[in-house]
C-alpha cells in the first residue's frame, strides 16, 4: 500500500487511475482503524478500481475540551491494517497540507447540524463539513464511503454534496458491531473493563426500543424511555441525549410515521460514545432491529 502525504501526489495518482478508466472510491477516516473502517475499505475495493483511504485527525472538528491531543494515532499500524483490504493508497497529510498558513474558509451547514451532537458540540460539524469538502476537492472521487454509526455526519455530508453540486456518490454503510453488540469505535480503546461492560447499555437500550417498535409501539416517549431506563442502571454512564428524530431532516418527532432515527450519545467514564438505530414503519419487522 502506497502512503502519500501531499495533494499533488494524490491528484497525480488519481489522474492516472482516471486515465485508465477506473472508478475512484474514497474512504475518509481519522485513523485508529478497526473492523468497521476495514469494512468500508473492502466495499470500496469491491466497487471501485482505485481505493483512496484518507487518514487525517482533523483539528477543526474538536472542541477545546475534547480529546484531540489524546486521540489514538499510529500510522504504521493503520497502514498495515488497511493494506489487508487491498486498498491502494493511504493519504496521510500533515495539518499544514490541509490547512496552509492563512487558510480562512469554513463550510457551514444549517438544519441537520443543529440538534443531536450539534447541540452539545458547537462548531464540530463546521469542521467536518470543511474537511470533507476539501478531501472531495483533493481526491475528486466518484464514490465516498461513510459508516451509519456517525449518522448525523452522514446527513451533513449528503447535504454538502447536494447543495454544492459535488459529483460524488455518497455510499452509506451499516454499523459494524462487536459480537456483543457494541458499535465499533476508535474511542472504545479508551474504556476500562468496567466501562466497556457499562457501554453495552447503549446498544442494548436501542435493541430493546427496536423490539418494542417491532411490536407496534410508535410513540417517541415510550421508545426513548427504553434506552434511558437501560442506561439508568449503568453507574459509569452519563447520558448526553436520547432522541427520536426524522431520519432525513433530523428534526424531533413525537411518533414514528415515516423512517425515524433513534439516537443516543453518552459519556462512559470520560469517553463519549454514540449509537443509533433507524426505525422504519414500512420495513418488515425483522429489518427494524439492528
Amino acid at each position: 500500500m502506497e502512503v502519500i502525504t501531499t495533494v499533488a501526489e494524490l491528484r497525480a495518482r488519481v489522474g492516472t487511475a482516471r486515465s485508465e478508466g477506473k472508478v475512484v472510491g474514497l474512504v475518509p477516516t481519522m485513523g485508529a482503524f478497526h473492523e468497521g473502517h476495514l469494512s468500508l475499505m473492502r466495499r470500496s475495493q469491491r466497487e471501485c478500481g482505485l481505493t483512496v483511504v484518507t487518514l487525517f485527525v482533523n483539528p477543526t472538528q474538536f472542541g477545546p475540551s475534547e480529546d484531540f491531543t489524546r486521540y489514538p494515532r499510529g500510522l504504521e499500524a493503520d497502514r498495515r491494517m488497511a493494506a489487508t483490504t487491498g486498498a491502494e493508497l493511504l493519504f496521510a497529510p500533515a495539518v499544514s497540507e490541509v490547512y496552509p498558513q492563512g487558510y480562512a474558509t469554513t463550510v457551514s451547514v444549517r438544519g441537520v447540524t443543529e440538534g443531536l451532537c450539534g447541540a452539545s458540540r458547537p462548531g464540530h460539524f463546521d469542521g467536518v463539513a470543511t474537511v470533507v469538502t476539501k478531501l472531495f476537492s483533493m481526491a475528486q472521487p466518484d464514490r465516498a464511503y461513510f459508516g451509519e454509526k456517525d449518522y448525523q455526519q452522514l446527513q451533513v455530508i449528503r447535504r454538502i454534496t447536494w447543495d454544492l453540486d459535488l459529483p460524488v456518490e455518497i455510499i452509506p454503510c451499516p454499523i459494524y458491531r462487536e459480537p456483543d453488540g457494541l458499535a465499533m469505535s476508535s474511542r472504545n480503546r479508551y474504556l476500562s473493563v468496567e466501562e466497556r461492560s457499562d457501554a453495552l447499555g447503549l446498544s442494548q437500550g436501542l435493541a430493546a426500543a427496536s423490539a418494542r417498535f417491532s411490536a407496534g409501539v410508535r410513540e417517541s416517549d415510550a421508545l426513548t424511555a427504553e434506552v434511558v431506563n437501560r442506561l439508568a442502571g449503568e453507574p459509569l454512564v452519563r447520558i448526553d441525549y436520547v432522541e427520536l428524530v426524522n431520519a432525513e431532516a433530523l428534526t424531533p418527532v413525537s411518533r414514528v410515521e415515516t423512517p425515524a432515527l433513534l439516537a443516543v450519545a453518552a459519556y462512559v467514564g470520560k469517553t463519549r460514545l454514540i449509537d443509533n438505530v433507524v426505525l422504519d414503519p414500512g420495513a418488515p419487522a425483522a429489518e427494524a432491529v439492528t
